[in-house]
C-alpha cells in the first residue's frame, strides 16, 4: 500500500508540474484555459472559481462539458478517474476559433511554441530544484575521483553489473551487492580494491558482500584479462557515497547535474529508437506504469533522499520523451507549428489530427506491451502487494 501511495504522490508532482507549465504559459499568452486536470477523463469532480471573485467557487460533478458555458466562471480544476497522467484543455487547441483572440489557434507561432514547450521546461526546472535540494541534504553519487572522503557519508563499493562467465557471477555475486571486504582490505577505495585483486590474481581471495540485510562470504579466484594482463573479479563497480554541498555549491552542482543527465537521457533515447528501428524490439530497460510503481516503492524504502533523486530522473525522462517529435506528444505538436511557420501556411487540421490520433494509438499500444512485460517481470512484487491488501 505504501508503494502505491508513493507512486501516486510522485506521479502527481511530475504531472502537475508539467501541466502547470502549459497552464501558466497559456494564461500569460492570453489563451483561455477550460480545464486543468489530473488524470484522464471521465471527470470525477472539479472546482471552478468566479473570474472576479476567487472566494466564490462551485463544485463540478461528473463529465459535464463546460467549454462555453457559465462564462462568469474560470478554469475547471479537476480530478479524473484514470490517474496516469494529466491535461490542460486550452480553447482552440484543435484549430477552432481562429478569429477569437483567446484561442490557441489565433496566436502567433512563437506563442504556440512557448505553450507547447512549457511543460517540458517545467519538468527540467523541477528536476533541477530536486537535485539542488538533494545536494543540500546530501545525495548519493560516484566518488571515484574525490580524494578527500572525510565529508562523505556511507561510502561503499557497489556492484553495477556482473560479467557473464566470469568468477564473480560463478560465485553468486549480483548487481546491487556491496563489497565490504576484499582479502585483508576492509571498506577499500576503488583503486585499492583493483590493485589488491591484481596483486593476488593467482590466489583465492575472500570477498565479503552485503545484499540488502544479508551478508555473504565468497572465495573467488580472479580472472586474468588477456588485453591488460591484470586480474579482475569480472564486475563493473562504482565507489558511491553521500555527498553534501554548501548552499551555492549545491546550486551549481544541481544545475550541472541536470544538464549532464539530460545529455545522457537523450543519448539513451537515441540508442533505444535506433535499436527499435533495427529490429531489436522494446528494450528491457523500458518500464511502464507498473514498473515505475514497483521501482518507486523500492526506492522509497531506501530513504527520502533516494526518492528525491529518483523523482528528478523521472522528471527529466518525462521531459525528453515529451519533446521528441512524436505525434500526440508536445514535440509532435511543436513540429507541426514549425512546419506551418516554414510553409507560411497552416497544416490541415484534419491531417494533423489524424497524425496525432495514430500516434496516440501507437503510444497506447506500446504502454500495453510494456505493462504486460512489467507484470511478468515484477509478478513477485505485485503478488506481495495484493497479499498485503487482502
Amino acid at each position: 500500500m505504501a508503494s502505491l501511495i508513493f507512486f501516486i504522490l510522485v506521479l502527481a508532482v511530475l504531472v502537475i508540474s508539467h501541466e502547470f507549465g502549459h497552464f501558466i504559459a497559456a494564461k500569460k499568452t492570453g489563451m483561455k484555459v477550460h480545464e486543468f486536470g489530473f488524470g484522464f477523463p471521465p471527470r470525477l469532480f472539479g472546482l471552478q472559481f468566479k473570474k472576479n471573485d476567487a472566494k466564490k467557487w462551485r463544485l463540478v460533478k461528473g463529465n459535464r462539458d463546460l467549454n462555453e458555458s457559465d462564462e462568469e466562471y474560470g478554469t475547471v480544476y479537476s480530478l479524473n478517474w484514470l490517474p496516469l497522467g494529466g491535461f490542460v484543455k486550452i480553447k482552440g487547441e484543435n484549430g477552432e476559433g481562429k478569429e477569437d483572440p483567446e484561442s490557441f489557434a489565433a496566436k502567433k507561432p512563437w506563442q504556440k511554441a512557448v505553450v507547447l514547450s512549457a511543460g517540458v521546461i517545467m519538468n527540467v526546472i523541477l528536476a533541477m530544484v530536486l537535485l539542488i535540494g538533494g545536494y543540500m541534504i546530501g545525495l548519493p553519487q560516484t566518488i571515484d575521483s574525490i580524494s578527500d572522503v572525510s565529508k562523505i557519508k556511507d561510502r561503499r563499493i557497489e556492484i553495477l553489473q556482473t560479467i557473464p562467465g566470469k568468477p564473480a557471477e560463478a560465485a553468486g555475486i549480483k548487481a546491487g551487492d556491496v563489497i565490504l571486504q576484499v582479502g585483508t582490505l576492509q571498506n577499500p577505495r576503488l583503486k585499492e580494491l583493483q590493485d589488491y585483486v591484481d596483486q593476488h590474481k593467482n590466489e583465492e581471495i575472500l570477498v565479503k558482500v552485503q545484499r540488502e540485510k544479508e551478508f555473504f562470504d565468497k572465495k573467488i579466484k580472479p580472472a586474468v584479462y588477456a588485453d591488460t594482463g591484470r586480474g579482475g573479479l569480472g564486475v563493473a563497480i562504482a565507489e558511491i557515497g553521500t555527498v553534501r554541498y554548501p548552499f551555492f555549491s549545491a546550486i551549481w552542482e544541481g544545475v550541472k547535474s541536470t544538464f549532464w543527465y539530460l545529455k545522457e537521457i537523450f543519448v539513451a533515447f537515441y540508442l533505444l529508437i535506433k535499436g527499435a528501428f533495427s529490429g531489436n524490439g522494446v528494450s528491457e530497460a523500458v518500464s511502464g506504469p507498473v514498473g515505475v510503481a514497483v521501482m518507486t516503492g523500492r526506492v522509497a524504502r531506501m530513504g527520502i533522499i533516494y526518492l528525491i533523486q529518483f523523482m528528478a530522473m523521472l522528471s527529466l525522462n518525462l521531459a525528453v520523451f515529451n519533446i521528441l517529435p512524436i505525434p500526440a506528444l508536445d514535440g509532435g505538436r511543436l513540429l507541426f507549428v514549425l512546419i506551418s511557420k516554414l510553409r507560411r501556411k497552416e497544416v490541415s487540421q484534419k491531417l494533423e489530427g489524424m497524425f496525432h490520433m495514430v500516434g496516440f494509438a501507437l503510444l497506447m499500444l506500446l504502454v500495453i506491451v510494456v505493462t504486460v512485460r512489467d507484470i511478468n517481470n515484477f509478478k513477485g512484487a505485485i503478488g506481495a502487494f495484493f497479499s498485503r491488501l487482502f
